[in-house]
């Protein structure tokens, strides 16, 4: 018996434990049914998808959304979103439902509907950004008319079983939970409205639940060491003659073969760590004030570009960001007294877009870091950082015993090396 309870206890704790993000400890998709009017044989309501999640998006081609009805409802009809099958509405005489599904899945629409099926928040595919990147699209909303159900606030029963895709696997629903109406405000901003009765569920990520390989990793190098550090061996994976291309294949100049598939299975390039994504940190200079750091992201799945990507960096100095190159930079403060996370991603309509494997499929910027002198040093890898997530899930590092190290004559060989700049310097000034 005290096994069965010590066992339960440890279940319960992994589950939370999984979809606990210690960078983004807040971060979830929340889901906000709004009933706005009944109907004679049930209600319409606008359901609000808000992605609060600082660095993780949803990408192409979108979520799913899908619950299971409490009762025996029925979508009549839908604007801003649709059902992905309508099901058996043979019963129906005259007008026939949207969707008669049991458990129903429901997308986006895509952008360039007619404008009489958008609702306000709609029609991006499926697409939402990161709460850290862009909030107001960070939301995404529809309109459904819900029949053969409760008709008041007492006999209205709430969907259950919710599940996300966000597109793959990941999301884990709770149940939905009855909350205070929201309050809207009228356009001339002078009357206060309210929804007729609301409901919230909310969905995290775990990465556990994902996938069982990581999805990117991280190499380093610096200018004090000719050793580049690589990233680990099968880091995701480890390479077979089934699940990967040769860089010079002729598959790859076959046409169509950069086009998704409908599983978004990956045709990635082989590496020894076969990871569709890696993160390169190179500590590239040293100053008397300040050191620099390039950093380059490599895509190596040929069926697969990123928009909207992020890049989410721990290291004690990002304190100190004098400079983001090329990127764009925003510090995370997930404990407020504590400055050491940072978010790169991609500059509007220059490098917001991460291009499928090959020539173009990398992107790149440099860093210029303020020294603090009571912690700053290049030995023991303290210069590379301490994680690194790409698009919302941790990449893998390398062992720490492998890092770049410092030669034990490195301080002098720099200082030496100053000194000969100098006294060049003084030389051409002299000269000239």
């Amino acid at each position: 018996m005290r096994f069965i309870v010590s066992a339960f206890f440890f279940l319960a704790l992994l589950s939370y434990a999984v979809a606990y993000d210690p960078l983004d400890p807040n971060g979830n998709i929340t889901l906000k049914w709004d009933v706005m009017s009944w109907t004679p044989d049930g209600y319409v309501a606008v359901v609000t998808m808000n992605n609060f999640q600082m660095y993780r998006h949803i990408m192409s081609p979108g979520w799913s959304l899908g619950w299971t009805w409490a009762k025996k409802e029925v979508i009549w009809s839908m604007v801003g979103a649709q059902a992905t099958e309508q099901g058996d509405c043979s019963k129906f005489k005259g007008n026939v439902p949207h969707c008669c599904q049991k458990n129903p899945t429901i997308v986006d629409l895509l952008p360039g509907v007619p404008y009489n099926q958008q609702f306000s928040n709609c029609c991006k595919g499926g697409v939402l950004a990161a709460w850290g990147q862009d909030p107001t699209a960070a939301v995404s909303a529809f309109q459904v008319s819900v029949g053969l159900a409760g008709t008041s606030n007492k006999t209205v029963k709430l969907p259950k079983n919710f599940t996300l895709l966000g597109p793959g696997p990941g999301y884990t629903c709770g149940p939905a939970k009855v909350v205070p109406s929201t309050v809207f405000l009228t356009s001339d901003r002078r009357r206060k409205t309210q929804a007729l009765m609301t409901w919230n569920v909310t969905c995290t990520y775990s990465q556990f639940l994902a996938r069982k390989n990581p999805s990117c990793c991280v190499s380093f190098s610096s200018f004090y060491n000719e050793t580049i550090t690589p990233c680990p061996t099968c880091a995701c994976g480890c390479q077979n003659k089934h699940n990967c291309v040769k860089s010079n294949s002729k598959i790859l100049q076959v046409k169509g073969i950069n086009t998704p598939r409908k599983d978004n299975s990956p045709l990635l390039q082989c590496t020894h760590h076969m990871c569709p994504i890696r993160v390169h940190w190179h500590v590239k200079l040293n100053y008397k004030d300040y050191w620099r750091v390039k950093i380059a992201v490599t895509n190596f799945n040929y069926r697969m570009n990123h928009t909207l990507w992020s890049l989410v960096v721990q290291h004690p100095n990002l304190n100190n960001v004098t400079q983001v190159f090329s990127f764009d930079y925003k510090p995370l403060l997930p404990y407020e007294s504590i400055n050491d996370t940072g978010m790169f991603y991609g500059m509007k309509f220059y490098n917001d877009l991460l291009m499928e494997a090959g020539p173009l499929g990398n992107i790149q910027s440099e860093l210029l870091l303020r020294k603090d002198k009571n912690t700053f040093t290049l030995k023991q890898g303290w210069a590379f950082p301490r994680k690194v997530y790409f698009n919302g899930d941790e990449c893998m590092l390398p062992p720490p015993d492998t890092y770049p190290f410092l030669p034990s004559s490195a301080p002098n060989n720099l200082f030496a090396l100053s000194t000969l700049i100098c006294s060049l310097l003084f030389l051409l000034i002299s000269l000239w």
